[in-house]
């Protein structure tokens, strides 16, 4: 997969400098568990920049990451948030390895809640990590550091996981975007396990472009994962220009705290101004699958991955971490199968819930409480912060996490378009819209479809199009070797018949990427006389294109003088 490439100007030494100086001036030594010498910071970046000076094309060179760290970076410890924990690892997590590839270099590791166990980022002997934007309350967990490190505009990229949360609701609070791939679409190698089936590496950024083009660069298979996923022949490569997606019932946004609810409402209320088509729909059983996670035999995971390690009492350990850890040592098999049973049903109720919706607009979390309060009931609160985002892994779903409307106090609040798995780009397409931003790529997968007539955008089977996830690339136009004919079908449709180079014209035309499934239904479904063949583009490229047969010119009207089928349909 490649990345379009999102560097500035700014040279990768200086951009590290003025990252070292942003760490010094906002004195936040909670946000970093190690925290890389300047000097070797500055030699990667120099590396980066003599590698642009020779010629490579780095999408993130310049770009500055800060990892988790429960994520292995070569020759820097990983502690998982608990000292003894720690080990050095001699190979770089998949995911980070390719961020570097791509031009990345890497501040440091960043603190969490320990074991990746918490969405309030208290739950650390190195530090409770406070909020970027107010020091009294908490910056959100389990992925802290990373999203502190953003927030403070010392990173452009953080670097978390999210297993019920960690890589959204640190984001909501913050007021940056968190993009939450499909499970195994980014791997985990080089991830200290939480709950291994429901893990994933996720990206901060202050931007929806730039978190993106990072996850973009991450989402490659690995066979080191073998839970790792490369996007299917059917993926959805676009949302459609008239999206519709479903909200919760009032019944169901009862956990949200009074000025969560009135952002929640006005977030809607916007999108609907915005053109989004808004329906209400019974999220009811996905709250309540939300709750296997801690709550059920499915906790289970948890003590599989640290729970030996944490018997032996080590004094490193978090009280509320090893004490979810223990607990999860009890369910009995039988429970757990009944769990996953429980799960395999609401996943079920969740494709019908959001058959012909794009996707589902949630809030992130349900409040933004001070450290104190955390302290006092560390338990609840974070349950609480978990409502709407435990759910989303179990259940196989993607979500990107943007802000929504700002609170009456004015303070970030934030919303996920939450989306079946693999359709990650469609939920990125609708946090696009929602945001007011150009629409970036995450998925660059499929092949390019050439058409002419009846499925430009505008045209009447342009839907067809749009069923498929086809996503809109550019205006084209073909070589002079074709001539474009008006056949004696109905509807009338346009055909384009090739001639020698020369005795035809440039016709217009729009390019598309379209899933490889997409394109087999289309070849399926195709009707006589029209063809899917190779077509000559002006520019040299050969796409796959609509055509029609020879001999279906025999009685057509040659309609080329007009360069192009809506020229001819408005003249």
């Amino acid at each position: 997969m490649t990345a379009d490439v999102v560097t500035s100007t700014t040279a990768a030494t200086d951009r590290a400098r003025r990252a070292l100086s942003r760490i010094e001036e906002v004195d936040r030594p909670e946000v970093w568990i190690t925290l890389r010498d300047a000097a070797d910071i500055l030699a990667d970046a120099a590396a980066v920049d003599a590698r642009v000076a020779a010629g490579e094309t780095l999408p993130l060179a310049g770009l500055v990451v800060a990892v988790k760290d429960n994520v292995d970076v070569a020759g820097l410890p990983t502690t998982a948030g608990c000292p003894e924990f720690a080990y050095t690892p001699q190979t770089t997590a998949s995911g980070i390895s390719r961020l570097l590839d791509a031009g990345a270099v890497v501040l440091g590791k960043t603190n969490l809640d320990q074991f990746a166990t918490g969405l309030v980022g208290t739950r650390s002997p190195y530090g409770a990590v406070r909020c970027a934007w107010d020091p009294e309350r908490v910056s959100g967990g389990s992925s802290s550091g990373s999203a502190a490190a953003v927030a403070l505009g010392i990173a452009d990229i953080g670097i978390g996981t999210d297993t019920a949360g960690s890589g959204r609701v640190p984001a909501a609070l913050h007021g940056i975007v968190g993009i939450k791939a499909t499970l195994g679409v980014t791997p985990t190698h080089g991830v200290v396990p939480a709950c291994v089936d429901y893990d994933c590496l996720t990206v901060f950024a202050e931007s929806l472009d730039l978190a993106t083009h990072a996850a973009a660069v991450m989402a490659v298979p690995d066979e080191r994962d073998p839970r790792s996923r490369a996007w299917p022949a059917d993926v959805r490569l676009a949302a459609p220009s008239q999206i519709r997606i479903a909200v919760p019932r009032p019944e169901d946004l009862t956990a949200l705290c009074a000025e969560y609810r009135d952002a929640f409402d006005t977030t809607v209320c916007d999108a609907r101004r915005s053109g989004i088509e808004i329906t209400e729909v019974d999220i009811s059983p996905l709250l309540d699958a939300a709750t296997l996670l801690y709550d059920g035999a499915l906790v289970a995971e948890r003590y599989a991955a640290v729970g030996e390690f944490l018997e032996t009492e080590r004094a490193g350990a978090d009280p509320t971490v090893a004490a979810i850890v223990a607990s999860a040592a009890s369910p009995a098999a039988h429970e757990l199968v009944s769990d996953l049973d429980s799960l395999i049903r609401t996943r079920a109720y969740a494709r019908v819930l959001l058959d012909g919706f794009d996707g589902l607009l949630l809030p992130t979390t349900t409040e933004h409480p001070t450290i104190a309060a955390v302290q006092d009931d560390p338990v609840v609160i974070n349950r609480r912060m978990g409502t709407y985002t435990n759910f989303c892994n179990l259940l196989d779903m993607a979500a990107v996490a943007v802000p929504g409307a700002a609170t009456s106090e004015g303070h970030p609040f934030g919303v996920m378009v939450v989306v079946p798995g693999f359709d990650d780009q469609v939920a990125v397409d609708i946090a696009a819209h929602l945001t007011g931003v150009e629409a970036p790529t995450f998925v660059d997968a499929g092949v390019e479809l050439a058409v002419f007539g009846a499925h430009l955008r505008g045209q009447p089977l342009h839907f067809q199009l749009e069923d498929i996830g086809a996503r809109f690339s550019e205006q084209v136009h073909t070589s002079d070797s074709y001539r474009l004919m008006a056949l004696n079908t109905t509807p009338p449709k346009p055909g384009l018949v090739r001639h020698s180079a020369g005795e035809g014209a440039a016709i217009v035309g729009e390019l598309f990427r379209v899933s490889e499934a997409g394109l087999g239904r289309f070849l399926a479904a195709l009707p006589a006389p029209m063809t899917l063949t190779s077509v000559e583009l002006s520019d040299g490229r050969w796409v796959v294109g609509f055509g029609c047969t020879h001999d279906a010119s025999a009685d057509a009207v040659d309609i080329t003088g007009f360069g192009g089928w809506v020229a001819y349909t408005t003249s």
